[in-house]
């Protein structure tokens, strides 16, 4: 059976859950283009101000259906890279997104759901989390971007031993290393998120918007390609309605209240 991917709401926060029990949660097509429709419902809807990112369960997601793939084998190649180019659609639609985006991991994130929670902006584990690159264990390559974004988060040494040793990494240790940004008993790695997400709500989106394109933009730009972009960001910012707001709270000793972006 395929899986879906179930949206709710808490508070100003869009929870979307994997959900694909009989597979671990394992990912399809399906919930490739799920979410894209999702997060492009989240970005048209003032109200929405963050994403959390989680599983059915006691499990994040086991990655690809290999019962899919190994049917896959006997189609053209075309089906797989299709269905592949949906994944990526996926990945490019959460990296590109406007609101903060937080993964929420208890049990497991195994290939594509392992490389799904490093495209997302922040990620919430629980401590008994287990992560790995399990593709070369069945002689694939990974997918998903997660050579892209391993690359860019840890030194080639490690990043290497990922990916190719295909090791259970615990979630401790990827806290160590900076992966993770919150490491929670089991069972609350999804309220711990909601939490973090509060936090993020209350803050000014056009700002937290502008934060993550310059993010984006840092991997590509000079030293001095990025400083005009934060000049223009600021300023931008500066003369945003939440820029008045936001100072004169700080000034005034009192919670601001800020304006959708």
């Amino acid at each position: 059976m395929a899986g879906t991917l179930k949206s709710t709401t808490e508070g100003s926060s869009m929870v979307l859950t994997l959900s694909n029990p009989e597979f671990r949660n394992a990912l399809s097509p399906d919930i490739y283009s799920a979410g894209v429709e999702a997060l492009n419902a989240a970005e048209n809807n003032p109200e929405i101000r963050s994403v959390i990112l989680t599983g059915e369960g006691s499990m994040f997601c086991a990655g690809g259906n290999l019962q899919r793939l190994q049917a896959n084998r006997s189609q053209e190649h075309a089906v797989q890279a299709q269905s592949i180019d949906e994944l990526h659609n996926w990945i490019d639609s959460l990296r590109a997104f406007p609101k903060p985006i937080i993964a929420a991991v208890e049990g497991a994130a195994a290939g594509a759901g392992f490389s799904l929670a490093l495209a997302c902006d922040m990620i919430v584990s629980a401590n008994n989390a287990v992560f790995v690159m399990a593709y070369s264990n069945i002689a694939l390559s990974p997918d998903g971007g997660a050579s892209w974004h391993l690359s860019r988060a840890l030194p080639r040494q490690l990043v290497t031993e990922l990916l190719m040793c295909g090791d259970r990494v615990p979630a401790e240790r990827l806290f160590a290393l900076g992966v993770i940004n919150r490491l929670v008993p089991a069972g609350s790695a999804l309220a711990a998120a909601i939490e973090m997400a509060q936090g993020l709500n209350a803050r000014a989106p056009n700002a937290l918007e502008s934060i993550k394109e310059l993010i984006n933009e840092s991997a590509n730009n000079s030293l001095d390609q990025q400083l005009t972009s934060e000049r223009q960001h600021f300023v931008r910012n500066l003369h945003h309605v939440n820029g008045a707001e936001g100072i004169s709270a700080f000034l005034e000793k009192r919670k601001p209240s800020y304006r959708p972006a």
